[in-house]
């Protein structure tokens, strides 16, 4: 009997609840100051927005230029990363920003299940 209550609880339970750490992959833009946001395969992730204030964390974020950046306004422009974050999957709405990674341009540019990141 308490087997199937148990049984019952995980049953009942969301599948993603809200503030979930996922990792994500992608093309990570800062097109002009205060407008981050990262596109991966699931879609549009948005960090921060100009004069709105940015999800907590955004400070995990490194100099993104170590690893390839394309500039493509100044030095405001897009790369590839890896990000952990907390979300609300469902709304893909993103509540704080955990880690940051910079990676290679090559990395993106071969994963066919990402959009141009253009």
């Amino acid at each position: 009997m308490r087997m199937a209550w148990l049984l019952a609880a995980v049953l009942v339970l969301p599948p993603d609840p809200a503030g979930a750490a996922e990792r994500r992959c992608g093309w990570l833009h800062n097109p002009t100051p205060a407008n981050w946001w990262l596109r991966d395969r699931d879609g549009e992730w948005v960090l921060s927005l100009q004069g709105a204030p940015p999800v907590p964390g955004m400070e995990e974020i490194p100099d993104m230029t170590v690893r390839g950046w394309v500039a493509v306004n100044g030095h405001y422009g897009y790369g590839c990363a890896c990000l952990t974050l907390e979300t609300e999957r469902a709304r893909r709405r993103v509540i704080r920003v955990l880690a940051a990674e910079p990676l290679p341009l090559a990395r993106c540019r071969a994963d066919r299940a990402l959009p141009s990141p253009g």
